[in-house]
C-alpha cells in the first residue's frame, strides 16, 4: 500500500468514526431514558453507575477515534506534502 492509499482509508476511517460517535452521542443525549431503561433491564445498574459508565465509554471512544484513527491521518499528511 502506498501512502496515497494509506491516507485515503484512514480519512474515511476517522470520518465514520466521528460519524458513528456523533450519532452515539445524540442518541444518549436525547434518550437518556430509554437508554437507561434497557441497561437496567439486563445489568440492574443504579443511575449513577449507568451515567459513569456511558460518558467514560463516549470518553474512550473519541481518545480511541484520535489515537487511531485522526493522528495517524494528520501524520500522513504531513509525510505526503514533503
Amino acid at each position: 500500500m502506498d501512502i496515497q492509499s494509506l491516507t485515503a482509508f484512514f480519512k474515511w476511517r476517522t470520518t465514520i468514526n466521528i460519524a458513528v460517535f456523533a450519532l452515539l452521542t445524540i442518541v444518549i443525549l436525547v434518550f437518556p431514558d430509554y437508554i437507561y431503561s434497557l441497561h437496567d433491564k439486563m445489568f440492574n445498574l443504579p443511575r449513577e453507575a449507568f451515567n459513569i459508565a456511558v460518558y467514560s465509554f463516549l470518553g474512550l471512544f473519541e481518545l480511541i477515534i484520535l489515537a487511531f484513527s485522526f493522528v495517524p491521518y494528520v501524520a500522513l499528511r504531513v509525510v505526503r506534502s514533503r
